[in-house]
């Protein structure tokens, strides 16, 4: 059983409903019984890294996410929730991310004239093979809704990165048992839910 973990912020419910569309068994739960008990956790999310953190703190979910991960279970980090699997993050002040991989989350510094936030479809480029990324093909297209993104990671532990603005976005990171991708699966097609197929069958 997958856990979608709630911690008040996220699109629980499409993440939900892509995985069912999949035939993949799983529950949004913010119990710490279920976390325990999870076979993979995905930490979705939409909003500022600072009020997640808190909100994950403040709810008692931090060692439990923690010690989980820490033991071997699989984790899938959706957008912010990519985001707080890394060190620290900067937005609306310095706050303590997961700590799962080295890297800091900021505003994105586009060296060409482009929006920010960073919305809309964007070419998915891959930096190194990944059983996340199995089965795509080249030019493969997801959707992202983003202003920070991670800074100052090892290149092993980027795995896929779309170009924007003259400047690489990490888009898919892993370490480990630890997975993340800045875009949103649940929003991007069958690119997407092929990235959660793998996850839910491929990734033990």
């Amino acid at each position: 059983m997958i856990v979608i973990i709630d911690y008040g912020m996220g699109n629980l419910k499409n993440v939900y409903n892509a995985l069912k569309y999949l035939d993949i068994p799983s529950k949004i739960s913010q119990e710490i019984s279920d976390i325990k008990n999870a076979d993979k956790l995905i930490l979705p999310g939409v909003g500022a890294f600072n009020k997640a953190m808190y909100n994950i703190n403040n709810m008692g979910l931090t060692e439990a996410i923690k010690d989980k991960v820490n033991n071997g279970t699989p984790l899938l980090g959706i957008c912010l929730g990519m985001q707080m699997i890394f060190q620290k993050g900067y937005e609306n002040g310095k706050c303590d991310g997961l700590g799962f991989i080295e890297g800091d989350i900021k505003l994105l510094e586009p060296r060409e004239k482009v929006k920010i936030p960073h919305i809309g479809w964007n070419k998915l480029e891959c930096n190194r093979e990944n059983k996340l990324l199995n089965g795509l093909e080249e030019n493969s297209f997801v959707y992202y809704v983003h202003s920070y993104g991670a800074t100052n990671i090892n290149d092993e532990n980027l795995i896929g990165f779309s170009n924007y603005g003259g400047i690489k976005i990490p888009s898919v990171v892993y370490k480990d048992n630890v997975y993340g991708t800045q875009f949103h699966p649940e929003k991007s097609g069958e690119v997407g839910l092929k990235i959660l197929k793998n996850f839910g069958e491929v990734i033990k």
